[in-house]
């Protein structure tokens, strides 16, 4: 296989060359042409499809350029074709197919609420269905189209004297952690006697109303932190049943202060979903989650999976509701989920763990319940997969070269979306082995004719604790023997990500540099994801010194093919790569220059000021405040070497990223500067954690040139041409 692969990359290397004169390599501005295929769904009579494609289209101003997501209708006959569906402007999310195929279920904002609308297939105008109070989201169709099951979601505040949602207006039965209200009496307080100068009820009555006009944040909770801004208060989400043929009110199916959701019909009476186990403790702080059945007619519920320390979260049920298909994590361990599989035939039952050292998603069944199939990241690649019920047996349909990211499985018919090398996103169509695969879509493949792309090489080697670990290389567009060249090294975050030519989030990214004219090198280290738990446990209580091992083995041994040039050599990452990228140049000088994103650099600051401050107690076993914890936290932070730091630095930042938090680039830069370093700290106004996957184009574009110029500062530089 190796010889056939070489021969296949030296293939592609000469039938580039060839049209070197009229073809160029991946602009930077080429990230606004990336199209993606995504959210397939399959009528169940088979004879069209729907999928999502997500776009950018121009803004209102120069150089401005939004996110358009459209749908799109796919049909059969007589051959696969599609066209759009919707718009794109806005106004369909979340469709449902009805199980005989002439509606489509969607959301849509109405009134400043997300409702409920169908809209038939042989056309006329979309019917509204719901205009609930709080809204409808995620709605769902019974197997014979006659009900429909959605959510809503409350603040604690709204639903605490609600008595429509809550007849008895209750108030949790366990502290809100408000000091001096462990009676949670603050959730009825109202504002309509608010003054200042008044009595304590009064006075709190103003500050309540300071509160709903944003002048103050009062924060109790533990997890406050989200995304981009912190929050308040607490929610929940209920379940309601609608029927589908007459307009009637919805029924409430789930009430008090648990949320609900990932419905799963067993029958056209009967849904299973996933909560939180019932507790005397504030939800916050109990992480466990069980499985429960509801009588759609009665609201009876009953609990049917549960695991002391364990979250239980549903996958799949099969379309017969004899198969039960659901994961198991232990609480606070760095694991992979365990695939339960369970079916019942009378009063017998067979439970089987899938065997697969490897997380299972989007868990499918196919249309006879006889198989079903779900993907796993792996070796560099999203991996397809199904199992047969009655033999179980596991194949393998796709290979690690490439990603499959979005399918559905028909009576005879397969269809996915696949990233690979040569393409960030296309749909496809195949039988249900995977077998006569074609391509149905030229959503990139049209743009990208006139682009020539890099191909990659994969290689692997066996680091000290004798862990596989692999990387890829890609030489620069147009390489040519006999010269030397700029090499970057790249680094993925997580710890537990995984990168490969299967992973669309970089694609553009390596093209772009490699067209510039620099070779790339990328690895998985120990700790990634797609190795099973052996590997993922492999930086437990090691951040920095062993996997920097493993990526910088990975330099070592692309520099010693002959062709990079060992004085021009660069390292870049985000997130724990911004953490794995300051931790090597605080240790190894060999750099000519670095960047680093949205980085981690001291872990004691990180919990505190991080919303994925979990990863602390996960990866090194407790808390800052616990001694022995304190000591390896401060021995695993590259912010205590900052004075050994010689290479020039990049450091980003978006400025309402609190996922990883803005604090601790800010200590880094200004340590750096302090010592009199070349250092330069860029800030994206408004950027968050997803940036440079999801955020404003302009910015997106903005960080990668931005990398690009600091580099060729020194790459390009006199002294460093000496």
């Amino acid at each position: 296989m190796k010889k056939i692969y070489l021969f296949f990359t030296f293939s592609i290397l000469v039938l580039t060359a060839g049209a070197q004169s009229s073809k160029t390599g991946i602009k930077v501005t080429d990230l606004l042409q990336i199209q993606n295929v995504g959210n397939i769904m399959l009528s169940p009579t088979e004879d069209f499809a729907i999928f999502s494609l997500r776009s950018v289209t121009d803004g209102d101003r120069k150089w401005e350029h939004s996110y358009k997501n459209q749908w799109y209708i796919l049909r059969f006959d007589p051959e696969p074709h599609y066209r759009p569906l919707t718009s794109g402007q806005g106004g369909f999310g979340q469709p449902q197919i009805s199980p005989d195929g002439k509606k489509i279920l969607f959301t849509r904002s109405a009134n400043g609420r997300s409702q409920l609308f169908i809209m038939h297939m042989d056309g006329g105008d979309p019917i509204q269905l719901t205009d609930f109070k709080y809204g409808a989201s995620s709605p769902r169709w019974s197997p014979d189209g006659k009900k429909i099951v959605f959510s809503a979601s409350f603040s604690f505040e709204n639903y605490a004297v609600d008595s429509v949602v809550n007849p008895g207006l209750t108030l949790p039965d366990w502290s809100l952690e408000k000091p001096g209200f462990s009676d949670n009496s603050f959730l009825t307080q109202t504002t309509s006697n608010a003054d200042p100068n008044g009595s304590m009820e009064e006075v709190r009555a103003y500050l309540l109303q300071n509160e709903k006009d944003r002048k103050a944040k009062v924060i109790n909770k533990l997890r406050f932190q989200g995304e981009r801004a912190t929050t308040t208060g607490s929610s929940v989400s209920h379940l309601f049943v609608l029927d589908a043929e007459a307009k009637t009110e919805p029924i409430q199916l789930t009430t008090g202060y648990a949320s609900y959701g990932g419905v799963q019909f067993i029958d056209n009476d009967h849904i299973w979903v996933s909560g939180r186990k019932p507790s005397t403790n504030n939800p916050e702080r109990v992480q466990e989650s069980a499985v429960y059945s509801i009588h759609l007619n009665t609201g009876e519920m009953t609990e049917v999976l549960r695991d002391e320390n364990a979250s239980i979260r549903l996958q799949a049920i099969s379309p017969n509701g004899k198969t039960i298909v659901y994961s198991r994590t232990l609480i606070d361990t760095l694991v992979i989920p365990e695939l339960h599989i369970v079916t019942r035939n009378g009063n017998q039952s067979k439970s089987v763990v899938l065997d697969l050292d490897r997380q299972a998603s989007s868990v499918t069944f196919d249309p006879s319940g006889g198989q079903f199939y779900f993907t796993a990241q792996q070796n560099g690649g999203t991996v397809l997969y199904r199992y047969t019920l009655a033999s179980d047996q596991l194949d393998k349909l796709s290979s690690e070269d490439v990603g499959i990211n979005n399918f559905v499985v028909g009576e005879n018919l397969l269809i996915y979306s696949q990233t690979d090398i040569h393409n960030p996103s296309e749909l496809y169509i195949a039988d249900r082995n995977r077998q006569n695969a074609q391509v149905i879509s030229d959503f990139n493949s049209s743009w990208l004719e006139d682009r020539e792309l890099v191909p990659v090489e994969k290689h692997s080697f066996t680091n000290e604790i004798g862990l596989e670990v692999e990387y890829w290389v890609m030489k620069p567009l147009h390489y040519e023997e006999g010269k030397k060249y700029p090499l970057l090294l790249q680094i993925h975050g997580g710890p537990a990500s995984m990168w490969g030519p299967g992973v669309a989030s970089m694609w553009h990214e390596y093209q772009y540099f490699a067209a510039q004219g620099y070779g790339i090198v990328y690895s998985n280290p120990r700790g990634s994801g797609g190795y099973g738990v052996e590997f993922l446990q492999g930086n437990y209580r090691d951040w920095g010194e062993g996997p920097a091992r493993d990526v910088l083995t990975a330099l070592d041994l692309t520099v010693a093919e002959g062709w990079a040039d060992p004085d021009k050599l660069m390292v870049t990452g985000g997130s724990y790569a911004g953490y794995l990228t300051n931790w090597i140049i605080s240790h190894d000088h060999r750099f000519l220059a670095a960047s680093a994103q949205r980085g981690v650099y001291h872990l004691t600051t990180f919990y505190g000021e991080g919303n994925a401050s979990s990863l602390v107690p996960r990866y090194f076993g407790g808390y800052p405040w616990e001694p022995e914890v304190r000591a390896i936290l401060e021995e695993q932070s590259p912010y205590n070497y900052v004075h050994q730091v010689q290479t020039p630095f990049l450091i980003f930042h978006g400025e309402v990223d609190l996922r990883t938090g803005v604090i601790q680039s800010e200590m880094l830069y200004k340590s750096l500067k302090q010592l009199g370093k070349e250092v330069e700290y860029v800030r994206h106004p408004n950027g968050d954690h997803e940036l440079t996957r999801s955020g404003d184009n302009r910015q997106r574009i903005d960080q990668m040139l931005r990398t690009y110029e600091f580099f060729e500062r020194y790459v390009n530089s006199s002294e460093s041409s000496k």
